[in-house]
């Protein structure tokens, strides 16, 4: 079996399968869910499960994901303020900065300086934690100089608002660059069984002991197009799709930290089972040849 655990900074020490925590919002990831009870019992699923890395951005609602995240778990201990709450003990939570939501749904690409330090403010209230467990710029905005944007991150956690620095959505030499400039402890880029675009930077983030964080994890459809390598091997493991999926993505990197997200208690708990499914080095080697 693969690494279970992953020290992202080599400090938080967390199990390799998190939880993606973008689907609490409503339609379109805009506004408040239509069963706000429902999402924080996903929550509460999650870390009932095991569950101790969840990842969220401001961007999510805006606003939403990361309030439902602070109303449910007790981050800094628990808190009296009349809703039932569950202690999440320690649980990493990862959020993000760097995008913005226009009236139409757009994910607009914004990294001025003084926009993220606003931004932590925020995302601190709204988590109830004096100090982010990691923080990550969500996206590398063309109007904002990279480096501005990255030395920002590194000045707040200088500064004590963030305990560890992420990227998102990098190039091997964006990486590089950052690196220059701040520790980087994660790099969350799209990457799954079927779309292997960003195999360099994950290689990158071997070399340097550094998390990898693939969102959209199970391809989703596009597992329809390797349909004859993949059924197979789920019906050697009893398993679905999905699993076999996530299974790959862990035993394909030892820094691999899938992130799989739902707002269906039953899609969680299949989701979180596919970390106990164990594929052979043919299985595996198979799923990597088939894209």
């Amino acid at each position: 079996m693969p690494p279970a655990t992953f020290d992202i900074g080599g400090a938080l020490t967390v199990t390799r399968l998190g939880f993606g925590a973008m689907r609490l919002c409503g339609p379109d990831i805009i506004g408040a869910p239509d069963d706000e009870a429902n999402a924080r019992q996903v929550l509460r699923d999650a870390v009932d499960a095991g569950v101790d890395f969840i990842d969220t951005a401001d961007s999510y609602g805006p606003g939403t994901s990361e309030r439902l995240i602070g109303e449910t778990l007790a981050l800094d201990g628990p808190v009296d303020d009349g809703r039932e709450r569950v202690d999440a003990g320690d649980v990493v939570v990862a959020t993000k900065a760097g995008l913005l939501r226009n009236a139409g749904g757009e994910w607009l690409r914004h990294g001025k300086p003084d926009y993220i330090r606003n931004q932590v403010l925020a995302s601190r209230d709204r988590l109830r934690v004096d100090t982010i467990d990691l923080y990550q710029y969500h996206a590398p905005d063309e109007d904002t100089p990279f480096e501005d944007a990255v030395a920002t991150f590194g000045e707040l956690k200088d500064e004590g608002f963030v305990e560890h620095v992420g990227l998102s959505n990098v190039s091997v030499e964006q990486l590089e660059t950052a690196r220059d400039h701040v520790e980087v402890a994660t790099v969350q880029n799209q990457y799954n069984v079927t779309n292997r675009g960003n195999e360099d930077v994950l290689q990158a983030c071997e070399e340097y002991d550094i998390g990898f964080i693939p969102y959209f994890p199970v391809g989703a459809g596009n597992l329809n197009a390797i349909a004859d390598t993949v059924d197979p091997i789920c019906e050697a493991h009893d398993a679905t799709r999905y699993q076999v999926a996530l299974a790959w993505l862990l035993h394909h990197s030892d820094v691999t930290l899938p992130i799989p997200g739902t707002s269906d208690r039953d899609h969680l708990a299949e989701n979180v089972a596919a970390a106990d499914l164990e594929l052979t080095e043919a299985e595996v080697a198979e799923l990597t040849d088939a894209a």
